[in-house]
């Protein structure tokens, strides 16, 4: 079969496009540089990328499609201008996170759900959620184990907290010393079909003595359900659950992804 003009042109194009030995150059540069930025971690933020998060919105299909090859479903929320992956539920061998996430602890989950509260009531209030490390102690404080009185181990537990958040860019550093801005990256990472279930998923935690409840790689329904936390606590109507990205750590020290 000979090649036709246009095939012609898409080979010449495509090798333009290389980089080094053996790479096809299906991909321009800015959309492979995007793909990267997504597989890192932990999300793209259109107001601090507009880049990459036009990027994204032009190419979505595209980039969807290939990264459904590794088990990958790509999340764009065009208002929060958010866009990240979550790991596809596969019943199979070897198509699970690349490299699994620490899951969050007690503490870390308890104040990850407060902040979707606070940040869900600031929705279209144009300003932006925060957080002072004093009120995320008061949170803590508020949600102590029965009998835990030690308040330097609440102080350690404050500020691990907070830098797990920091870490999964959850929380983001302000101007001022010890306030945190709420990322609306937040809101895809804990889903919750409406603000009125969260209080029970906190109540049935803070009763709760498990030390690692909320998996950031994939966090099925039944792992926040206040049944399975607490059985005496009923549960709301629906579940929410919580996703992020799933690969390996290419990030610098003080960031993870989800």
């Amino acid at each position: 079969m000979t090649e036709t003009e246009a095939d012609i042109a898409a080979s010449g194009y495509r090798a333009e496009r290389q980089l080094f030995d053996g790479d096809t150059g299906t991909f321009p540069l800015q959309l492979r540089q995007t793909i990267v930025r997504l597989l890192r971690g932990p999300y793209i933020d259109g107001v601090a990328d507009p880049r990459l998060w036009t990027t994204v919105l032009d190419n979505r299909q595209v980039i969807a499609d290939y990264l459904c090859e590794i088990f990958l479903v790509l999340t764009v929320d065009p208002d929060r201008k958010i866009a990240m992956l979550t790991p596809a539920d596969v019943d199979a061998p070897h198509t699970t996170a690349i490299q699994p996430r620490k899951p969050l602890r007690r503490e870390e989950t308890l104040l990850a759900l407060r902040l979707r509260l606070l940040l869900d009531r600031h929705a279209g209030s144009g300003t932006d959620a925060t957080i002072s490390r004093a009120a995320a102690r008061e949170i803590l404080e508020e949600h102590r184990q029965p009998g835990a009185v030690d308040d330097k181990r609440l102080e350690e537990l404050t500020d691990a907290s907070l830098s797990r958040l920091l870490a999964l860019k959850l929380l983001l550093p302000t101007e001022l010393a010890a306030v945190y801005r709420v990322s609306n990256a937040l809101a895809i990472a804990l889903p919750f079909d409406s603000i009125d279930q969260i209080p029970a998923y906190i109540e049935a935690l803070a009763r709760s003595d498990a030390q690692e409840l909320l998996d950031p790689d994939l966090l099925d329904a039944e792992a926040l359900d206040p049944e399975v936390l607490d059985p005496e606590l009923p549960a709301p109507a629906a579940e929410g659950h919580a996703s992020g990205s799933t690969v390996p750590n290419n990030t610098s020290a003080n960031e993870e992804e989800l």
